[in-house]
């Protein structure tokens, strides 16, 4: 019995390591992430970073959350009628290999309430959610509101 059990091991051996290979996975990278610091009392903040997918499949970004701010979505910035206004996104998808930027006047991030002043230098942990389910956590640096150039949103 043990011998036959050696025998269907050895035989079943190649077929995992086959569906292993086989698997196409998407995986995000989060670079340049920030925050551009507010005065206190201010209650929207907007988040900013470079997305990547250097994964072999496509991916999909639902969301994201941070425990910094009572609520948090992906936005884009839209001209309607001469007037910049902002809309939620449901979604950012991203290829094999495709980047996505999130900056000031484009995609961003939009992070309401913060549940406690948030300052320069601070880092503030985002989790962004995939529709596969994956979660990729990573941190925002707080940074001062004129060191990142004229673009504001």
């Amino acid at each position: 019995m043990r011998r036959l059990h050696g025998i269907f091991g050895y035989a079943l051996a190649p077929l995992f390591f086959v569906a292993t290979v086989a698997h196409a996975e998407g995986k995000l990278g989060v670079f340049d992430a920030w925050i551009r610091a507010a005065p206190p009392g201010v209650t929207m903040m907007a988040g900013y970073a470079t997305l990547k997918n250097s994964g072999d499949a496509p991916i999909s970004v639902l969301t994201v959350q941070s425990d910094a701010f009572r609520q948090s979505s992906i936005h884009q910035t839209v001209i309607e009628h001469g007037v910049a206004k902002m809309r939620e996104t449901p979604r950012i998808d991203l290829a094999p290999g495709a980047t996505v930027t999130l900056k000031p006047g484009g995609a961003h991030l939009m992070l309401v309430d913060p549940r406690h002043a948030i300052g320069k230098g601070e880092k503030v942990r985002m989790v962004f959610l995939l529709a596969d389910g994956a979660r990729v956590e990573t941190y925002f640096e707080v940074v001062a509101p004129d060191s990142v150039g004229d673009d504001t949103q």
